[in-house]
């Protein structure tokens, strides 16, 4: 089955519009057995139990239980565009409450739980991370880089290409401390980062 072909058909059927109940179940179901049960129990067949709906009926919403732990942990809903920062005046402000938002993101107890598998499926399944990459992944990389990029307007290419090198350290950074740490000393481990990426786009200057 190619995985990155299998989308989530947009209703439960012909002329049968998807109840948003269902899919809001279906998450907190999938929270909830991430944080209690761990990732390998949280089967389908479990969030079917706990969400009181059918396998069926969580079959024609998402194609594999990773697209349903990605949606719970990261927030996606179908449609819609995650919640990023808005851009102020302050740079390193602004790059200090993303860093907080992808630590939150990542440290919340179902998180921590699910990303050791996610990140083991995407390895064992060619292009299964496709989706998250597009749906969550290429929005926020994009906006970021708008942001640092209207900051040091004179560094023309090489603020682009610092700009990549900025995301792919926050995500990184976040990813780790916050599966091994969760929230622990967070404050002050987020105002470090957010320094330390302060000064890798202040150097264009």
């Amino acid at each position: 089955m190619n995985l990155t072909r299998d989308r989530r058909p947009d209703a439960a059927g012909p002329g049968r519009p998807r109840d948003p109940q269902v899919d809001r179940a279906v998450l907190a179901a999938t929270v909830a057995l991430l944080v209690e049960s761990g990732y390998q129990k949280t089967t389908i067949q479990a969030i079917a139990r706990r969400a009181q709906v059918s396998a069926p009926a969580i079959y024609r919403r998402w194609a594999t239980r990773e697209m349903i732990i990605e949606d719970a942990i990261f927030g996606l809903q179908e449609g819609q565009s995650p919640a990023l920062p808005p851009a102020t005046d302050d740079l390193r402000a602004d790059l200090l409450t993303w860093t907080r938002m992808f630590l939150d993101q990542i440290a919340h107890p179902a998180a921590r739980s699910a990303i050791p598998g996610l990140l083991s499926a995407y390895h064992h399944h060619d292009g299964v991370h496709e989706r998250l990459v597009e749906r969550a992944e290429a929005p926020a990389r994009a906006a970021l880089a708008e942001r640092i990029t209207d900051a040091v307007p004179s560094a023309g290419p090489q603020a682009e290409a610092t700009a990549g090198i900025v995301f792919d350290m926050l995500v990184s950074a976040t990813m780790i401390r916050g599966v091994a740490h969760g929230h622990d000393g967070a404050d002050d481990w987020c105002e470090q980062l957010a320094d330390a990426l302060f000064a890798v786009i202040d150097s264009l200057r």
